[in-house]
């Protein structure tokens, strides 16, 4: 245990109100049991509405945010816990909530000039800006859920409806085909690149969490300059949106171009999460990349560019 954590009460901030509740209460369960593993005071808590008054009640003195999607990933708790004086795992407010808003993420690492899939817009049941296929997503939700590959016209209007069940905002961008990768940062550090190749259609939902549907190689087969560029290109968008402790990257490689598809602010830590592969190939086991990240926790961590 770090001694600067002593005494202190930890509580692991899990489920919410998000269509993600069911994999947070995974990565809430997973990393309350690391936690006391190691020694540390911490508790469960499933942040429903009521959650500052548990805080309070339950004189938390840092919060693990193991919270994924809306009211956790968008940084409206960590605005809470600025509010209450109580230091928080992951990124700040402002990076949290760009991060979580793929339509304003997009714009910086465009502005950074990081590449990423172009936007487009539909008018009169149409695809304006750019061609079919398109890839039409939640402009605010994660683990791809509500995500569609559009092909034909046809399907445009229920990929539409579909995403839209998940917030008012909807992107429709362009489709790139490529290698599907994913980049995992600690602090800064950039772990080894993961290959995502699903056995079946695309890395969608059922395809994140259920076993056996999908192949990960890690460290990915890439020519060096290709991962050179690859874990730069990540590295950007992490340091352009401002994000601070665990966040992961996700990207397209076409060519030996990586596309920006996505940052994520609260990586899922459950078994067959990303983030923690990424970390053993590392050489960092489970426990101590939860300590690690527990370590970094604090307030007022927004730092993005100007």
């Amino acid at each position: 245990m770090d001694k600067r954590f002593k005494g202190k009460k930890i509580g692991v901030l899990m489920g919410g109100l998000s269509e993600e509740r069911e994999i947070s209460l995974k990565t809430g369960a997973a990393v309350l049991n690391a936690l006391q593993a190691k020694g540390y005071n911490a508790v469960p808590i499933d942040a429903g509405k009521d959650l500052a008054a548990r805080l309070s009640k339950g004189r938390i003195d840092v919060a693990f945010i193991a919270l994924h999607g809306r009211y956790g990933e968008d940084g409206c708790v960590q605005g809470m816990c600025e509010v209450m004086g109580i230091p928080y795992t992951g990124s700040g407010v402002r990076a949290s909530s760009v991060a979580m808003d793929k339509t304003a993420s997009k714009k910086v690492f465009l502005f950074h000039g990081i590449p990423a899939p172009a936007m487009g817009s539909v008018k009169g049941g149409s695809v304006k800006g750019v061609k079919l296929p398109v890839v039409v997503k939640p402009a605010s939700s994660g683990s791809a859920i509500g995500v569609s590959i559009v092909r034909k016209k046809t399907g445009l209007e229920k990929a539409l409806r579909a995403a839209g069940k998940y917030g008012p905002g909807v992107i429709v961008e362009e489709y790139i085909e490529g290698r599907e990768l994913t980049v995992s940062i600690l602090d800064g550090i950039v772990l080894p690149v993961i290959e995502i190749r699903p056995r079946e259609g695309f890395y969608d939902y059922r395809a994140k969490y259920t076993k056996g549907l999908t192949e990960f190689i890690v460290p990915a087969n890439l020519r060096k300059p290709v991962e050179k560029r690859v874990k730069k290109e990540a590295l950007a968008a992490y340091n352009a949106i401002g994000l601070r402790g665990a966040a992961r990257i996700d990207m397209i490689l076409r060519g030996p171009v990586p596309y920006v598809l996505e940052a994520n602010t609260v990586p899922g830590l459950t078994e067959l999460s990303l983030f923690p592969r990424a970390a053993r190939t590392a050489g960092i086991d489970y426990p101590e990349l939860v300590e690690r990240m527990l370590l970094g926790a604090g307030l007022n961590k927004d730092s993005m560019p100007s």
